[in-house]
């Protein structure tokens, strides 16, 4: 893997930038109260990633949806890449088409991707793994040999074990997302005579359960962490933080988890 330094800003630092690019509307749309709340919920991991990846410059994100992640790391120096199973870039056009990004359609589930074997530094997969209806472990095959030798792959998935869920089946409540807009009348993608339901979360994660999915795609240098809910707060809501700082408190109860791992 290439050992230059893409950059070499702290976590800190990283967020300043985040928060300047923001405010320049360079990550989202500023009008779009949406990706707004997806801003608040996200920039800490997303801090977290581009830290790790400070060494890697050819970067692919794998489900990349909205594309905030890839518009900090185009920032900070990375070459981006992107892929999903919809045509972001129409969605997006302010991140795929108004930034040097490529992004390409790929249903990664049932398709091979559109890059040669040993084409990036590091694959990221964040918050897309629960919405695949099938095996996970072809596309992670797929992210595997697209890697370069000693390539980092960063994945995150929810914690079904987290506190969240937990409360929720003691309250009565199932886990995931409403059940008859997701599930009972939920229409699939017919794709390849297959049915796909990106829209919901169809299987989320222990902790050795994306630890065995790592290491079934051949993966080496595993670590499997519970992800902190560090929410950026302003003003009055940063009173919420006690409350978030309780529920972290106990690692195996948090809502996220996150894995770095090596080819």
């Amino acid at each position: 893997m290439n050992v230059e330094v893409v950059h070499e800003l702290t976590k800190r630092e990283i967020l300043q930038k985040a928060l300047e690019l923001r405010r320049r509307g360079t990550l989202f749309n500023p009008v779009d109260a949406a990706r707004e709340d997806v801003f608040r919920g996200s920039i800490d991991r997303f801090c977290d990633i581009a830290l790790r990846l400070r060494a890697c410059r050819r970067v692919l994100d794998v489900g990349a949806g909205h594309g905030m992640l890839l518009a900090l790391l185009n920032a900070l120096g990375h070459e981006c890449h992107a892929l999903d199973i919809a045509d972001r870039a129409q969605e997006y056009p302010e991140i795929y088409r108004d930034q040097p990004i490529t992004f390409m359609v790929c249903n990664i589930e049932v398709d091979a991707a559109p890059y040669p074997d040993f084409s990036f530094d590091a694959v990221v997969c964040c918050q897309v793994l629960e919405h695949f209806t099938h095996s996970h472990l072809p596309a992670m095959l797929e992210m595997y040999r697209m890697l370069k030798p000693r390539g980092i792959i960063e994945v995150d998935v929810p914690n079904v074990a987290s506190f969240r869920n937990r409360s929720r089946i003691l309250r009565g409540k199932n886990i995931t997302y409403d059940y008859e807009e997701h599930y009972l009348y939920a229409r699939p993608i017919n794709y390849k005579n297959m049915s796909f339901y990106p829209l919901r979360h169809n299987r989320e994660f222990t902790r050795h359960e994306l630890e065995a999915l790592l290491i079934a795609a051949g993966f080496q240098n595993i670590q499997v962490k519970f992800l902190k809910s560090r929410r950026y707060r302003i003003g009055l809501e940063r009173l919420k933080t006690l409350g978030t700082l309780i529920k972290d408190a106990v690692p195996s109860l948090r809502k996220s988890l996150i894995a770095f791992a090596e080819k």
